[in-house]
């Protein structure tokens, strides 16, 4: 259901001619093309219960509804309704269980009727009995009911052929050709033949199991084998004479046991649909799978016949196969089993824990020495074996029918690969870095020599595999093989192995043997001689991909042309003498688009598909009598080496071309698989138009535009000698204007310079009635201060003392004049207009007072000078003068006036 994402149930299965399987599901109709599944719905979405494949055409029974599926010309399957011809005569619930084909007609059956279509009209019969199922046997259609017996199709009746007392209330699944019998398989009575009038029990072997699991569906095979689909138990395949052969259930691999449809297609292959899923069974295979779906096996390692019985080493322990094809735990054996040799006509099992025989379902251990990887007997020297371990080499002897065990010591490297290259030395390949050399001595009691050979020639170190290969020790890394060469003694590349294997295959099974058997990175086994009369083959099964144990693949050797190879919960048995040629099928174009909107499928067979430039053509394939298989494509311009071009691999079974240049192509398509096999391609010719700017359009549009170009190049040309011999008299007029502009700006500033003469003689003009200022006021001020000390000198000479006291006041006020200073700062300032600003953004912190002094030292004005003005005396200028440089922030060697005339003004 995740593959096909649809309903679960599966009421019927088809195969057409073509190689496509439709499917009767809960949703819908299925369709399946080898690689991909499709789903198409009803018109009115209802489930379809029954379906049949007849040429190119499928027909389909659903809830009061029947017809069939065509192709439209743009490859589309299209549903075309039969019972919208009948509506009148289809009973409310009726469907449709079952299609068959009979004398070029089509039979449609439900449970009250039978519909017959015969490409014109559809007419109804009822034979008044609910139809159980229609055989067509030769040129007899037999319609089996519950209670009246067998009818049998008569042109456009319907007449009673057989009926008998122990058919009654029977469900006859089906009446099938036995030898010159009918053969009558009924879902819980068993079968019976028809013959002469007669109904008698054929006693098959196989009637106990059906009629125990309540058989649904029989088919009878083109060798006579029969096969019996059950409700309960999955499907039984028997010979003709019904003796079980095999029998397929969930317990051994199949997805649900209750069978609701089957069927045989023309390669013997059997197709299920299930209550829970689809299954398809290759019975004209040889090959066969074990399948555990109870995960008590786990990853098998090792497989091996043994007197008869089939064990099976896994990573839970040692398994062996009953008369009835059960799995039986051997007891004692939990754990790792690496290994599974036949030697001396004993079972040895390389286990976890140690090594063991095993004598039927008995482990007795004869080495305690943990992890048996491998092996092998010593060349030229009896009862004498050596085994690859975790911690090294391990001798077995055989000494009056007991094995001796010893640890030949000198490495303890895990030796997963061994080989032998004389009698006394072997290679050993470590369980995952570097290769060794090892020397023995006579009597194999020790290891005398440990020579490594990381560093003389070995590619990789990593995942080294060593084998002897025709007397030549071969080694497998991740780049490549190589081998020993002992006149160097170095290790060198080995082509001939890397062009017959391949530099990405590595062996899994025995190497001294004529057929081994090759794991390629593409996901599928090879085997392979060197011996050119034999063929190779391939064992390329897409069931396999995700079960290989990846690093511990292995085939084992069972019998004469038939292998066991591992998987994860199971294993398969090979045959290679049954191994059929790899057919791949020339694919089929299902439907192409170009931009999303489809085309005729047949118009494009002996025509291009012509397309814009920028748009995209999408091309579907099937290739459906293919297996295992995908789709490669290549892109040939015309008059182009086709051969020369790379096949590309499509994902899935549609690919889509874009961004193509405008030409002619070929788009050349085939099958192909991952062993290399290819199928004859099929070929699709494509016509890219140019883009309009290539095409006549756009040439027009060139010419037209060259012509423009030219008329407006003419044109500018005239317009710029115009301009230019405008602007050469403008240049004229502006050079004289510049000049006279020159002359007036040279005026001007001249007119500027004067003025600014003006000013500064003005300035210099205020400066010095501003200095005649200040020194009038000293001089004022010097002759008020000596008329008030002569007044205070002579102060008793006044009669009256508050006289006195209001001259002298008047003379105080006269002599601080604060009328007059702000005439003074008035006058100062339009001579020094910044300066006093200057200082108090400077000095935020000065007094008015401070501010008077600044002046009168900006003005050069003495101490003795300052005094007069300030009303105080000389010292007490100097002291403010002192007291002035520190508000001022001055150093000592730096001179308070020398930094007032120079502050910004």
């Amino acid at each position: 259901m995740a593959e096909y994402k649809a309903g679960n149930q599966n009421w019927g299965i088809s195969r057409a001619d073509n190689g496509k399987v439709y499917v009767a599901n809960n949703s819908g109709l299925l369709e399946y093309d080898g690689l991909i599944w499709k789903f198409h719905q009803l018109p009115n979405k209802t489930i379809v219960r029954s379906v049949l494949a007849v040429d190119d055409i499928v027909y389909t029974g659903s809830y009061e509804e029947f017809g069939y599926w065509k192709k439209d010309e743009f490859g589309y399957l299209k549903y075309y309704s039969l019972s919208d011809t009948v509506l009148d005569l289809i009973s409310p619930n009726e469907e449709i269980w079952e299609v068959v084909s009979f004398n070029g007609k089509i039979i449609f059956r439900s449970f009250l009727n039978i519909y017959i279509y015969d490409f014109e009209s559809v007419i109804q019969l009822s034979p008044g009995s609910v139809i159980i199922s229609c055989s067509v046997v030769e040129d007899n259609l037999y319609i089996s009911t519950l209670n009246q017996g067998i009818f049998r199709l008569k042109e456009k009746a319907l007449e009673p052929f057989y009926s008998n007392e122990l058919l009654l209330d029977t469900k006859i699944v089906s009446v099938n050709k036995y030898k010159d019998k009918l053969l009558l398989m009924t879902s819980l009575k068993g079968s019976f033949f028809l013959g002469n009038g007669r109904l008698i029990p054929t006693n098959f072997e196989i009637d106990e199991q059906i009629r125990l699991h309540q058989l649904n569906a029989f088919s009878i095979l083109g060798n006579g084998d029969m096969v019996f689909g059950t409700i309960k138990d999955g499907v039984f395949l028997t010979d003709n004479n019904g003796k079980s052969k095999f029998h397929i259930s969930k317990e051994n691999g199949l997805l649900n046991n209750t069978v609701l449809g089957q069927s045989i297609d023309n390669t013997d292959n059997l197709w299920l649909g299930l209550d829970n899923g689809i299954a398809n069974i290759e019975l004209n295979s040889s090959n066969y799978f074990f399948n555990d779906v109870s995960g008590k096996l786990g990853a098998v390692y090792d497989v091996v016949k043994y007197k008869g019985v089939i064990y099976i080493g896994t990573n839970t322990g040692l398994f062996r196969l009953d008369e009835k094809e059960k799995l039986k735990f051997i007891e004692g054996s939990q754990g790792q089993v690496w290994d599974l040799e036949i030697v001396e006509d004993q079972l040895f099992c390389g286990h976890n824990e140690g090594t063991f025989i095993v004598e039927e379902d008995r482990m007795i251990n004869i080495s305690t020495y943990t992890g048996g990887w491998t092996i092998k007997k010593v060349p030229e020297r009896n009862h004498t074996y050596i085994q690859g371990t975790y911690s090294g080499l391990v001798r077995f002897q055989k000494v009056s029918g007991e094995w001796h065990v010893k640890h030949l010591g000198k490495t303890s490297v895990p030796s997963r690969f061994l080989v032998f290259e004389n009698p006394h030395t072997a290679w050993v390949a470590h369980a995952t870095k570097g290769v060794s050399k090892i020397s023995f001595d006579e009597n194999y009691d020790e290891i005398t020599e440990v020579k490594e050979y990381d560093d003389k020639g070995l590619s990789s170190h990593y995942n080294v595999r060593v084998y002897n290969i025709r007397n030549n020790i071969s080694f497998k890394s991740n780049e490549g093989w190589q081998k020993y060469e002992p006149i160097l003694d170095s290790i060198v590349p080995y082509e001939l192995l890397n062009d017959l294997l391949g530099k990405n295959s590595y062996i899994i099974s025995e190497d001294n043997t004529d057929v081994f058997a090759l794991k390629n990175k593409g996901g599928f086994i090879e085997f392979k001689s060197f011996d050119t009369t034999r063929d190779d083959f391939y064992l390329n099964d897409i069931f396999l991909k995700n079960r290989y144990i990846v690093g511990y693949e292995n085939v084992s050797k069972i019998k004469d042309s038939i292998y066991a190879l591992n998987l994860d919960n199971g294993f398969m048995m090979i045959n290679n003498t049954s191994i059929a040629g790899v057919n791949l099928y020339k694919p089929n174009i299902e439907t192409i688009s170009i931009s999303g909107v489809p085309l005729s499928v047949s118009a494009i067979e002996d025509e291009s598909v012509d397309f814009k430039f920028k748009e995209s053509v999408a091309v579907e394939l099937s290739s459906s009598k293919s297996l295992n298989h995908f789709f490669e494509y290549r892109i040939s311009e015309a008059g182009t080496d086709e051969d020369n071009e790379i096949w590309y691999v499509i994902d899935g079974n549609k690919v889509e071309f874009s961004n193509l240049i405008d030409g002619d192509y070929t788009i050349s398509f085939r099958t192909s698989d991952n062993a290399g096999n290819v199928s004859a391609s099929q070929s699709l010719r494509v016509d890219v138009y140019p883009p309009w700017y290539r095409d006549t359009l756009g040439y027009v549009l060139y010419f037209l535009l060259a012509v423009l170009v030219i008329f407006i190049f003419y044109t500018l040309h005239n317009k710029k000698i115009a301009k230019e011999q405008r602007i050469i008299k403008i240049k004229y007029q502006k050079e004289q204007q510049k000049l006279l502009r020159e002359k007036t700006l040279e005026n001007e500033k001249r007119i500027v310079q004067l003025k600014n003469e003006s000013l500064q003689n003005e300035i210099k003009l205020k400066s010095k009635q501003l200095a005649n200022n200040a020194m009038a006021l000293v001089k004022k001020n010097e002759t008020l201060q000596d008329i008030k000390k002569d007044l205070m000198i002579n102060k008793d000479g006044f009669n009256n003392y508050y006289s006195y006291k209001k001259l002298v006041k008047k003379l105080d006020n006269s002599i601080v004049l604060k009328d007059e200073w702000e005439v003074f700062e008035n006058n100062f300032s339009q001579v020094h207009d910044e300066f006093f600003e200057a200082l108090k953004v400077q000095h935020s912190k000065l007094t008015p007072k401070d501010l008077k002094i600044c002046a009168y030292i900006k003005m050069n004005l003495s101490s003795k000078e300052i005094a007069p003005l300030m009303n105080i005396s000389v010292r007490g200028v100097e002291t403010h003068r002192y007291r002035l440089k520190k508000k001022l922030n001055l150093e000592n060697d730096i001179s308070l006036v020398d930094y007032l005339l120079n502050i910004k003004n």
